[in-house]
């Protein structure tokens, strides 16, 4: 029996979405939790939709953040398949896409993003396909063929998670992608020269410096137009051009928008009865000290324990490192902080030849983010030296005769 009838509606059916209506109860929330998602699933994993669910090896249970039981016994609502259509400050209200009307005390937007959409000829042809929720990835399963033809649009991160999964289960994959190199946006040079490499060795083609341009079949897609005139045959295209915030209801209420509803460091709107969390998020991040909107999931689960806080009246800072990771083949990489505004890079390992090395981003002399290739050890240094402020001499970051955790307790 819940002890009083206030009412927290949360918007979306993220990871964020999830954290926070859990995070809610354990701030001592006494009132009602309402979840309003437009997906038909309860929230779950995203990230292993591009590799091990693709592949099989995980199913759609598998996926779930948390099984609906746990909700139903917080007693936490979901209303699945309905949108918020609108949402009225000045009565603390939403209208939903089913014609109701709820009323709240606390409003949080985890409304996420959405897949950036290409706008060339032939994107409706059978066979092309966007990778962004489980429908997609169900989608892209059963429209993969034994002794396919893939073709990838974009060479970031999903692009490549992408490439890598085809090839494993045998498919022909050709990457496209616009820059000059793969992960351009993202990385070093040399780390873009490492991925083409081992992308290029596991027998993924990659045509970087053009784009495509056409998409053409008769019902179904038979192949890929691109810029210099070449065309690329294929019976599966996977687009993945990158994310847009979903900013519109935001937008519609006046809330400050900039790439992202804006937050404070404490997850709040420009609306004290309404926070923000996830990727449709854009904080003031202590840490670099600008605003920056984040896509990962340690984002999304640390940013909304401070949004459940804030709609409990308490104060938690959210200063949290950013991190991220990505798993190609037999490559474990885990990325700490932010590397943008970085002047000098240095190496730890053998970038150029094998499959495990260390790069390291420095910005006037500190250092500000880490890729980390099969380095867990190196990866949990980069965090403590970031977070820190700490630091170590470059050139014992850079000698990889030096142990990993004999630098760790250098720091201690």
């Amino acid at each position: 029996m819940l002890k009083n009838t206030k009412q927290a509606i949360i918007i979306g059916g993220s990871h964020a979405a999830a954290q926070l209506s859990i995070s809610l109860r354990q701030e001592r929330w006494e009132g009602e939790i309402l979840v309003v998602s437009d997906d038909s699933q309860f929230p779950y994993h995203r990230p292993p939709l591009s590799k091990d669910y693709l592949s099989g090896d995980t199913s759609a249970e598998q996926l779930f953040i948390r099984p609906a039981s746990v909700y139903r016994d917080k007693q936490i609502e979901f209303l699945l398949n309905t949108r918020v259509e609108k949402i009225d400050r000045i009565n603390k209200s939403v209208t939903l896409s089913n014609g109701e009307a709820r009323q709240y005390d606390k409003l949080a937007l985890c409304t996420g993003a959405r897949t950036r959409q290409l706008a060339i000829p032939g994107v409706a042809l059978n066979g092309v396909h966007y990778l962004r929720d489980l429908t997609d990835a169900e989608a892209i399963k059963q429209a993969i063929q034994s002794n396919g033809k893939a073709v990838i649009i974009g060479g970031g991160y999903i692009g490549l998670e992408t490439a890598a999964l085809l090839r494993k289960i045998g498919i022909d994959v050709c990457v496209l992608e616009a820059m000059g190199r793969v992960l351009q946006r993202v990385t070093a040079e040399e780390v873009s020269a490492f991925y083409h490499r081992v992308h290029t060795e596991e027998g993924v083609e990659i045509k970087t410096g053009v784009f495509a341009t056409e998409i053409v079949g008769n019902d179904c897609v038979e192949g890929v137009v691109c810029s210099n005139g070449e065309q690329i045959d294929a019976n599966l295209v996977i687009i993945g051009v990158g994310v847009i915030p979903n900013t519109e209801l935001a937008e519609g209420i006046g809330l400050d928008v900039d790439d992202g509803v804006i937050v404070n460091e404490f997850a709040q709107t420009s609306d004290e009865h309404i926070v923000a969390s996830g990727d449709c998020a854009a904080h003031l991040n202590l840490i670099y000290g600008r605003r920056i909107r984040l896509e990962s999931v340690p984002n999304a689960i640390e940013q909304s324990k401070t949004a459940a806080a804030s709609m409990c009246d308490r104060e938690k800072v959210y200063n949290a490192l950013p991190w991220f990771w990505s798993n190609q083949y037999d490559l474990r990489l885990q990325i700490a902080g932010l590397n943008q505004g970085f002047d000098r890079v240095v190496f730890r390992g053998d970038v150029e030849s094998s499959r495990s090395f260390v790069a390291w981003y420095l910005k006037q002399g500190s250092i500000v983010a880490a890729d980390c290739v099969n380095r867990p050890a190196e990866f949990i240094l980069a965090k403590k030296l970031i977070s820190s402020e700490k630091q170590l001499p470059i050139a014992d970051l850079a000698n990889d005769s030096i142990d990993a955790k004999t630098l760790l307790l250098a720091l201690a």
